[in-house]
């Protein structure tokens, strides 16, 4: 990164008041260390992404990363795609964010074409594109605004594209939804964080952050339109799909060349 990056410790200390969460400066400064300590598979997501590109975007396509934050997505792609094989806009509502994703970019992958753009992934007047990523940000919109954004999504993917959907989720069922909560707690604790802060940030989330379950998301998917739709990641309670929009007559959106042999399925 090109600026420090802290620890987070924003919660480590006993609050009167939990105020709602909000991605302003305190918690951008902290941000790589928040999301590697409290997001179970997040480099492993992040790290798929450039090979999901490799195999499914069109070169010259262009990306949407929504809810980009400090522009991860983007540097993942460039890690396995050459400059020109494609362009990318990160769209995020926090301007602190925005500004480390501009720096960090101009830094660490000049040559690629990397935006980054204020704005509200529900008013976005969207471009035809070829990969449309959500790294954990359907989670934060109301949920009766849900349904709406992803159909949107789907009208501005291209043909053959493909769009990405990380989440926070719920088990259907009780038991098992408080069996995995336990366990993510129990992730955190390992991670370092101490139960004041798991209490204090689990407070601070509260109808900030509303998960649905596999199902819903899946539904969800499906009605916008989108033929195949994978759960190619899980860890506890976090979930990573991929939903393919499908060519004239149902044609696979593989791209590279599959002839060595075993199923690009």
């Amino acid at each position: 990164m090109t600026d420090a990056s802290y620890r987070d410790a924003i919660f480590s200390t006993p609050l009167d008041r939990v105020a709602s969460f909000s991605f302003d400066e305190q918690v951008v400064a902290c941000f790589p260390d928040m999301v590697r300590r409290s997001i179970p598979g997040y480099g492993q997501i992040l790290g798929m992404l450039g090979l999901l590109a490799e195999r499914h975007l069109r070169h010259g396509a262009h990306v949407y990363d929504l809810g980009c934050s400090l522009g991860a997505v983007g540097l993942s792609l460039a890690g396995r795609l050459a400059p020109e094989a494609f362009a990318l806009t990160g769209v995020d509502l926090s301007p602190a964010m925005l500004a480390r994703a501009r720096a960090t970019a101009e830094t660490e992958a000049p040559r690629h074409q990397l935006a980054f753009v204020e704005g509200d992934i529900r008013e976005l007047d969207y471009r035809a594109s070829g990969m449309i990523v959500l790294n954990f940000t359907l989670q934060f919109l109301p949920p009766a605004d849900r349904d709406a954004v992803i159909a949107r999504l789907f009208e501005a993917l291209e043909p053959g594209g493909v769009l990405v959907l990380s989440e926070k989720i719920v088990a259907p069922d009780e038991q098992e939804n408080a069996w995995l909560v336990e366990r993510y707690h129990d992730f955190k604790r390992a991670n370092g964080y101490s139960d004041m802060e798991i209490s204090q940030k689990r407070t601070a989330l509260e109808n900030v952050l509303v998960p649905d379950t596999l199902a819903q998301h899946q539904a969800r998917l499906q009605a916008a339109g989108f033929g195949r739709v994978t759960t190619w990641f899980q860890y506890l309670n976090f979930a990573s799909m991929v939903a393919f929009k499908e060519r004239a007559g149902g044609a696979r959106t593989e791209t590279a060349d599959t002839s060595a042999g075993g199923d690009p399925a």
